[in-house]
């Protein structure tokens, strides 16, 4: 029997990155995978469905959670991984630039999670997975809006993993901290920068999707039964 045989899954962000991997990652270990975007997937897979959704609308989130509850019964596992970012200098950073990070960042997983957490809590069981960043533990120059989002992830992620399992239901909340990953995401940082962070790797090199995605099944399984409030880097070691 595979890892998440028969589990229900939603993977927000899911249509490239670090989302595409997770979605793909969760599909071949079992799990029936909603993929959430607002763009269409390029891919396909047969246990992974789409649902164009905006996470910072909560009318959107209700209406694509009825419908998983209605077409699957149950909602096993939420990984928050939509993200995006927006730099400048502190000086420079726009209001606009500041809200928009925030309200996908960490509105967009607070909305989430504030629908799906106490679901998971009625039916005594589920995994949560929130995808933050190095930057939200270390900081980094010009991304003053997008570490202060990774850091509310971490806040939270603490708190849903106290809340939830209040109780004693089973119900566990963890984050996943990765450093520089080979996606679109990276493709505005300068060259420069990217070479630096190799450099501060004790691996000497960027981080593929896949072994973010492998973490995440990890943390959506019963091989993690016992890990909750934590955030786990997947850095290759950076050295801040």
């Amino acid at each position: 029997m595979k890892l998440l045989a028969e589990k229900i899954a939603i993977v927000t962000g899911g249509s490239q990155g670090i989302g595409k991997a997770s979605c793909i990652a969760l599909a071949e270990a079992g799990a029936m995978v909603i993929a959430t975007d607002l763009q269409k997937p390029a891919y396909e897979h047969e246990n992974i469905e789409f649902f164009q959704l905006n996470v910072t609308d909560e009318t959107e989130i209700n209406r694509m959670v009825e419908y998983v509850l209605d077409k699957y019964g149950d909602i096993d596992i939420l990984v928050n991984n939509a993200g995006i970012t927006s730099d400048a200098l502190t000086a420079k950073l726009t209001n606009e630039m500041w809200e928009r990070v925030i309200d996908v960042n960490l509105k967009g997983t607070f909305n989430m999670t504030r629908v799906i957490g106490p679901l998971m809590m009625k039916q005594g069981s589920g995994s949560i997975i929130n995808l933050t960043s190095g930057v939200g533990i270390y900081g980094n120059i010009g991304q003053v809006n997008y570490a202060a989002s990774k850091a509310g992830v971490i806040g939270m992620t603490k708190t849903w993993a106290k809340e939830f399992g209040m109780k004693g239901d089973q119900v566990r909340v963890n984050a996943i901290a990765p450093s520089f990953v080979k996606t679109d995401i990276v493709k505005t940082v300068p060259e420069a920068v990217l070479e630096m962070a190799k450099k501060a790797s004790c691996l000497k090199r960027l981080a593929n999707p896949e072994e973010i995605a492998s973490v995440v099944v990890f943390l959506a399984s019963d091989m993690s039964s016992y890990v909750t409030s934590q955030v786990i880097e997947v850095s290759g070691g950076m050295r801040a």
